[in-house]
């Protein structure tokens, strides 16, 4: 069993100045803030770091601070995945992952590729890739499902195949993957609001949003689902159920810079096509906190 993975990992914002560039000192508060109040490992440039507006160069400098502020403190996590799969091979092979314990790689998205099709991309993936791979199904985001079958064979046939991140927000394919899985393969939560039911059920933990503002009750509630003490850990999950809402009400990472600014860890500037939240929900998110 991967231990290092087990617990709550939490998808970093990259947090901007106003001109929109990234504000590196608010970066490396947010990491000690997350180091200091329990979280189990760090996740970089994922969807929550707003990757996809991040220049190569940009992604170095992001990796380059979370490496330098956690200090070998804690796992860490690079997202690196696409839809071009002779790409995201390149994009492993030229990054220095020297620091880097796994990769976190999405599953294509908008090409919507066939089961077949998924499984021959992260096989192509997992001959490539010298760290360890956390798949990352995500059909809200990718239009399209990695079949439980699909992630159990991937589990099987690749030894550096250690994890998924599933986030389909569907329990009855947790509960597929979670007794079907090989036992050294982690099930790992990528949905807030389902993320202790899925560790109770027998899986591995989170990788949260949420989890990073709020990152010591959030990281006790699953270490409580992890222990099995579901009543204790369910205190815990009734008294975060309303920000999880807020935060995916509009737009993720809109939603969690918002809480960030309410917190006074950074602005809540994100880059287009995503745009800040509403004065309706910051509002809310305010009243939360308070």
């Amino acid at each position: 069993m991967n231990n290092k993975f087990l617990g709550t990992g939490v998808a970093l914002v990259t947090p901007f100045n106003a001109d929109l560039s990234i504000d590196h000192k608010a970066l490396t508060n947010i990491v000690n803030h997350n180091i200091e109040n329990g979280v189990e490992y760090l996740v970089i440039c994922g969807t929550t770091g707003e990757s996809v507006t991040l220049t190569k160069q940009e992604k170095q400098d992001v990796i380059a601070t979370i490496s330098s502020a956690n200090n070998g403190r804690l796992p860490l996590v690079l997202g690196i995945g696409g839809n071009n799969t002779t790409q995201v091979i390149e994009e492993i092979k030229t990054t220095d992952l020297s620091s880097i314990d796994a990769i976190l790689s999405v599953s294509p998205y908008y090409n919507k590729p066939t089961q077949e099709g998924l499984y021959q991309h992260f096989k192509a993936i997992a001959k490539a890739c010298p760290v360890d791979i956390i798949l990352y199904n995500v059909p809200g985001r990718t239009s399209k499902n990695m079949d439980a079958d699909t992630t159990l064979r991937l589990a099987k046939d690749f030894d550096n195949i250690i994890a998924v991140k599933e986030a389909g927000n569907n329990m009855a394919q947790y509960y597929e993957l979670i007794k079907n899985k090989p036992e050294d393969f982690l099930v790992i939560s990528g949905d807030d609001d389902l993320a202790l039911g899925v560790t109770l059920a027998g899986g591995a933990g989170v990788i949260s949003v949420i989890g990073q503002a709020l990152p010591k009750d959030f990281s006790e509630m699953i270490r409580l689902g992890l222990k099995g003490d579901a009543k204790q850990a369910y205190q815990l999950h009734y008294k975060l159920m309303d920000v999880i809402d807020h935060i995916f009400e509009e737009n993720n990472p809109a939603g969690i810079k918002a809480v960030f600014e309410a917190l006074g860890f950074c602005a809540d500037t994100v880059r287009l096509p995503v745009v800040p939240a509403s004065n309706n929900l910051k509002e809310k998110i305010k009243a939360y906190l308070a």
